[in-house]
């Protein structure tokens, strides 16, 4: 009798791509029956899925599943990541964060066919093998085989020699060329490669949903988002799921390049890493409840909350997805946005977004002054609150003065 131990079934995280597809032969030749997991969290057309299917199948597979990630990514990582309001190194807004999301589908199909063996398609050089194995050993006692790592331990030039592995075998190997390494979810794209690796300035074809700045259109653009507790229900009126919302927003703020920007900063391994993003739906999101939000919370409040915040984003962009340090900080999170509630209007007229109202029964306004304007209090309890605040700066003052 097999158990998860001695199965010979295997559960390979699979894209359709050249690494993926290499992973299916290789595993089959080390004796595993390979079981295919495509998560789709939102970077393909329906003719891309279709062609994702046929691959695995003409690799022979011994079973394949796809799986609509849109929920997973909405509820997993979009909601805890808006309520933090922060992203990694105060630039990028971790697109890649559906790896998690990939791995849980390959853990639940293997718990489903009673093996502890996935496989995945990362290299040793990226960030991405990082978390797929902590998101892995954190989930349970499972085997990891990496097939592309392996190669990498005899072969320097692994593209090619992947590609020539697949053809001797009589598959073919799809005439996609493209200049730059590109990354596409619900969340965003990153584009990588060519001129932007040698720290040059992209050039045109180094773009992906958001249009450059000739290309915007004349009229402005303003969309109403209505939040509940933190969370993003409904667009101009219209409730929906957050996946849904994420991906209309994405296609109402690309044409006018909101979203768009480069990073440059510290990698998991250690490397600077260098890519073009775009994320025009997270960045009105994160524009929308920033304005609610420090609208409705204490001053503390906005003054601590970023700290709590760039920590959990550290966590999650290095791989620390399931530890426990990320769910205490989550359950700060959700508590702090328990009157984030109300309705921003957002504008953009091209390149940057704005939250140009907020609606709110939580907005701490006093109700006898306004800032600037009118106050309901003297003179004399303004200067005497002046005195008491700057005390100790006055007093280092007077005392060092000659």
């Amino acid at each position: 009798m097999n158990t998860p131990e001695t199965s010979k079934d295997i559960v390979l995280a699979f894209s359709g791509g050249l690494d993926t597809s290499f992973c299916v032969p290789w595993l089959k030749e080390q004796g595993w029956n390979v079981h295919t997991v495509f998560a789709d969290t939102g970077g393909v057309d329906a003719d891309e899925r279709a062609f994702i299917e046929k691959r695995a199948a003409e690799l022979g597979v011994a079973s394949h599943v796809t799986i609509d990630g849109g929920p997973a990514i909405w509820d997993g990582f979009v909601k805890p990541f808006v309520w933090a309001g922060e992203c990694y190194q105060g630039q990028y807004p971790l697109l890649v964060s559906d790896r998690y999301l990939i791995v849980d589908a390959t853990l639940a199909r293997a718990r489903d066919l009673g093996t502890n063996a996935i496989a995945h398609g990362c290299t040793g050089m990226g960030n991405d093998q990082v978390r797929f194995d902590l998101a892995v050993k954190a989930s349970g006692d499972f085997r990891i085989v990496a097939p592309i790592r392996e190669i990498q331990k005899e072969h320097t030039q692994t593209r090619a020699y992947e590609q020539e592995y697949l053809a001797a075998r009589g598959f073919g190997v799809r005439a996609k060329q493209r200049a730059y390494t590109i990354n596409e979810n619900l969340l965003g794209l990153t584009m990588s490669g060519g001129e932007i690796d040698r720290w040059e300035a992209p050039g045109e074809g180094a773009r992906g949903w958001c249009a450059p700045r000739a290309a915007w259109p004349e009229q402005t653009l303003s969309v109403a988002l209505r939040f509940v507790n933190g969370e993003a229900v409904a667009m101009d009126g219209e409730e929906m799921r957050g996946e849904t919302l994420l991906a209309r927003l994405n296609t109402m703020f690309a044409p006018y390049g909101v979203g768009r920007g480069m990073y440059t900063g510290d990698t998991t391994i250690g490397l600077k890493g260098r890519i073009v993003y775009e994320a025009p739906g997270l960045t009105a999101l994160l524009a929308a409840h920033r304005a609610l939000e420090e609208a409705v919370l204490t001053k503390q409040q906005n003054r601590f909350k970023p700290d709590v915040a760039r920590k959990w984003v550290e966590l999650v962009y290095e791989g620390f997805f399931h530890d426990p340090l990320k769910t205490d900080l989550e359950a700060f999170l959700a508590s702090s946005q328990a009157t984030v509630n109300g309705e921003v209007v957002l504008e953009t007229r091209g390149g940057r977004v704005d939250a140009v109202a907020v609606r709110s029964p939580h907005i701490l306004n006093a109700s006898g002054a306004t800032y600037a304007q009118s106050a309901d209090w003297g003179v004399e309890e303004a200067e005497g609150f002046i005195k008491l605040f700057g005390m100790s700066s006055t007093l280092w003052a007077e005392v060092n003065r000659q």
